[in-house]
């Protein structure tokens, strides 16, 4: 399972010409599942994410979380993040397929929102993610079990 977590200051996701998601401070998140992930990758990285300490604090460290601030989190599935680019062509051959990552993005997304608010993309649908990064942060998280 691969997170790409951008700390902004606005964010938004729109499915033809319809706003479907949208926050203001907090986290964008593009989550994509390998044909391997399950509910203990998710449960794992939801609660690295909830806690993950990349806003600053009064003395300008990045020392507080999403949910330190009141921020929301935009989930945005994005299965090319397990594209294999050896050729110039992408395959995406270890991404889960879409029914199981379905079910998975919709358990990652309730196990996040029991910490703080959450908004989403629309699994499958083309979308338009518009954000304005702060900082710009931005950090990769993924987890593999054996």
């Amino acid at each position: 399972m691969k997170l790409v977590v951008q700390r902004v200051t606005s964010s938004s996701v729109e499915v033809e010409d319809n706003i479907v998601g949208e926050i203001n401070e907090g986290l964008m998140v593009l989550v994509g599942f390998s044909e391997n992930d399950s509910e203990r990758e998710a449960d794992y990285l939801a609660n690295k994410l909830t806690k993950l300490r990349i806003f600053q604090d009064e003395n300008g460290r990045m020392n507080k979380s999403v949910k330190d601030i009141g921020g929301k989190l935009l989930l945005v599935p994005q299965f090319t993040l397990y594209a294999s680019t050896k050729k110039n062509r992408p395959s995406f051959h270890k991404a889960l397929n879409p029914n199981q990552a379905t079910e998975l993005f919709d358990y990652f997304s309730n196990k996040c929102s029991e910490v703080v608010g959450v908004e989403t993309g629309e699994f499958g649908a083309y979308m338009k993610v518009e954000l304005l990064n702060d900082g710009p942060v931005t950090i990769l998280l993924e987890k593999e079990f054996d």
